[in-house]
């Protein structure tokens, strides 16, 4: 079930989607290219983010790299947020990389800008506070592997193709995959995915470990989304603090050594300790009860 978001956390660009209200005061106005979709009911707390740019197989053009980078900003304000799904709303695609007919048209400056803005996204879907989930039923290539790479999780259909592929086209990955492949794969394994442009179905990449689950797809052609929710319907329970301060020690500690990534883990903890959250979980324990967590 879904629902119309909270003027708070409307995108300044209308949008229309079934199940919402239409934010836009002329109905002839474009459809945004990102649609968020806060769910409710036994979902409440599961906000999901619809990729909508059919034309162009939800490549990353202009418009919407802004729409997204808007989107997390006034998502990442909202404590009722506990899982962000990244979804397709365009079928057999979940993002098909850099809009290279749009990067045509650029500058050799402006190209530098523009990728110096994709890694800003990429950074900021990484640093989302929430956990962030990845559901590609369909084609992730290029700039739309680094999107998901940049999630904590990721499924993928079995038949979803993935690469990071930019040197069959002269390039290089510029939107961190150089940098999370070899964090999620290894240092060798990533360096021959990227140089060699290779492309791998979902059961390829859940064996190599680049995806949590692969499933096979549906007739709706939205297996890994299914997965997805699931999944987030797994987490939702759970304390969201003490999530939220996991993530942030595993994603921290990752990055220095063991015993910084110890000391890390000890300021996650304890500010964890006077939450009513941790209270509450040791009264549900002592009275053999399901725990009532409710974020504070």
């Amino acid at each position: 079930m879904l629902r119309a978001l909270p003027r708070a956390l409307r995108l300044s660009r209308p949008w229309r989607s079934p199940g919402t209200r239409d934010c836009a005061s002329n109905a002839t106005t474009r459809t945004a290219e990102i649609q968020v979709r806060a769910l409710t009911g036994p979902d409440q707390g599961i906000t999901e983010i619809l990729m909508n740019r059919p034309h162009a197989r939800n490549a990353l053009g202009n418009i919407f790299v802004s729409e997204l980078l808007e989107a997390l900003a006034q998502l990442r304000e909202d404590q009722q947020v506990r899982v962000l799904i990244f979804r397709s709303g365009v079928k057999g695609v979940f993002c098909a990389g850099a809009d290279l007919k749009e990067r045509e048209q650029m500058s050799a400056v402006e190209v530098g800008i523009f990728v110096q803005r994709l890694r800003g996204l990429m950074s900021e879907i990484a640093a989302f506070p929430a956990p962030t989930i990845a559901a590609m039923d369909g084609f992730a290539l290029g700039g739309g592997l680094e999107l998901a790479l940049a999630c904590d999780l990721r499924i993928a259909a079995s038949t979803a193709i993935m690469g990071l592929i930019e040197t069959t086209r002269g390039l290089l990955p510029g939107a961190g995959g150089t940098q999370r492949l070899p964090r999620c794969l290894g240092v060798a394994l990533a360096k021959e995915l990227i140089f060699t442009g290779r492309r791998l179905d979902g059961v390829q990449a859940h064996e190599l470990g680049l995806v949590n689950h692969a499933v096979a797809q549906n007739k709706e052609g939205n297996a890994a989304y299914h997965r997805a929710l699931a999944l987030a319907q797994e987490i939702l329970p759970q304390a969201p603090i003490a999530v939220r301060l996991g993530k942030v020690a595993i994603d921290r500690g990752m990055e220095v050594d063991i015993a910084s990534g110890m000391a890390i883990e000890h300021m996650c903890y304890a500010q964890n300790i006077p939450t009513q959250d941790r209270l509450e979980g040791m009264a549900a324990f002592r009275e053999k009860r399901p725990p009532k967590f409710v974020g504070k």
